[in-house]
């Protein structure tokens, strides 16, 4: 069976700094001539973005992020039913939803009408994969989607939505190994379709650099959220600072914990070691990386249940060559395999991060060792082309796919 012929593509916000494994996914999709279009739920908010951006051609459309007014509503049901007359019938299964995202999956619908969508794929099982399952049964084209990781650990996640979405979609994919089987475990039967596909990565971008001869710097990226552990790793610092190690510590990123994790540096007399030093574009971050003798993802599970499902920022610095260390955090453990192809810490434990960071610094066999077999990792498991073609195979053989009572 072939691909869909045209592509929706349903996301929360685009383009988002830090999503851009939708973004080289899609590009991947366009390379192998597959059209894609994009609708995202709201508008960006980032102030940095990537500069691979640039290289899609899908068209985007946004649509409405407001609360819609109830004469708005009604227009939207009844210019749909103009199209396709069993949105009245299909009405009831968007009781339970919030009237914003119901009013998202009219519009869509229209679009699917106007712009000849054939399948819809939403990224993360939240109001992406809501809009998206609407939108399907309205119109009656099959709909999948992609689970990551805030979307099926946060303690706001609601196991009947799961549920729903899970029996009703015509595909469903999620980023691990480690997903897939919390998902089966937790939903049992109506998780039986979920497949794993790696986040593929576009590895001719990617060139490896020996890690042999590297200056005594450490780097972390990532959001400065809770789930990433940079406290963890400011810590580790403040014991490398004590032992009178030599070196330096970049975190790329910003957020909500930005202020928060300055005021740990400054607390620990770390200013002339570590340096936050906000977004920046992603060929900028990969020299930043590549420059260092060490990248450091010590993710940890928050205490909303939130955790990392598979940082792409981890595997692409396993790609450039850099040595990681990190935690055995959800699918975390299936790339950085302890003394294989990384090392691998526990999570809260700094002295622990501390004693691996200072065996990196100081033994470049050991970093070409393990960058070495983790780049051999990265090109066998984590190609965009290879990856995107096994999406593909899902979304033909999507086309087939006969809405089930379980998701009425």
């Amino acid at each position: 069976m072939s691909a869909p012929s045209r592509i929706g593509y349903v996301v929360k916000r685009y383009p988002r700094y830090s999503e851009t494994f939708i973004v080289t996914e899609i590009l991947a999709h366009e390379a192998a001539g597959v059209a894609v279009e994009i609708f995202a739920l709201l508008p960006p908010a980032d102030t940095h973005f990537q500069d691979i951006l640039a290289l899609v051609k899908a068209p985007v459309h946004y649509l409405v992020p407001e609360v819609p007014k109830a004469s708005e509503l009604w227009s939207g049901i009844c210019k749909t039913a103009a199209t396709y007359p069993n949105v009245w019938n299909e009405l009831r299964i968007a009781a339970t939803e919030v009237a914003r995202d119901l009013h998202q999956a009219l519009l869509l619908s229209q679009k699917v009408a106007t712009r000849g969508l054939t399948h819809l794929h939403a990224h993360f099982a939240s109001s992406p994969t809501t809009v998206a399952m609407l939108a399907s049964r309205f119109t009656g084209i099959p709909y999948t989607f992609t689970a990551h990781a805030k979307d099926i650990f946060h303690e706001s996640v609601d196991p009947q939505d799961m549920e729903r979405k899970l029996r009703s979609a015509a595909g469903i994919v999620t980023v691990s190994d480690y997903n897939r089987r919390y998902l089966q475990q937790t939903y049992g039967s109506a998780a039986a379709r979920v497949e794993r596909i790696y986040n593929g990565l576009d590895l001719p971008r990617l060139r490896f650099a020996s890690p042999a001869e590297r200056p005594p710097r450490i780097v972390a990226v990532g959001r400065l959220v809770e789930k990433k552990g940079f406290a963890d790793l400011i810590a580790a610092c403040a014991i490398l600072k004590e032992r009178g190690r030599r070196f330096e510590c970049d975190i790329v990123g910003d957020g909500e914990l930005a202020g928060d994790l300055h005021a740990l540096v400054n607390s620990l007399h770390l200013t002339e070691q570590v340096r936050l030093v906000g977004s920046r574009p992603q060929a900028e971050a990969f020299g930043i990386i590549q420059g260092s003798a060490v990248f450091a993802a010590p993710c940890i599970v928050g205490n909303d249940s939130n955790r990392d499902g598979l940082p792409t920022v981890l595997v692409e610095a396993m790609a450039l060559g850099t040595p990681c260390i990190s935690t055995d955090v959800t699918g975390i453990p299936e790339v950085i395999r302890e003394g294989q192809t990384g090392l691998v810490v526990a999570q809260h434990d700094p002295g622990a991060l501390a004693a691996a960071l200072e065996r990196l610094l100081s033994d470049g066999g050991l970093r070409v060792r393990l960058a070495s077999a983790a780049r051999r990792l990265v090109d066998a498991q984590f190609d965009t082309h290879r990856n995107t073609a096994d999406l593909r195979r899902i979304f033909a053989d999507a086309a087939g796919h006969a809405l089930t009572e379980g998701g009425r």
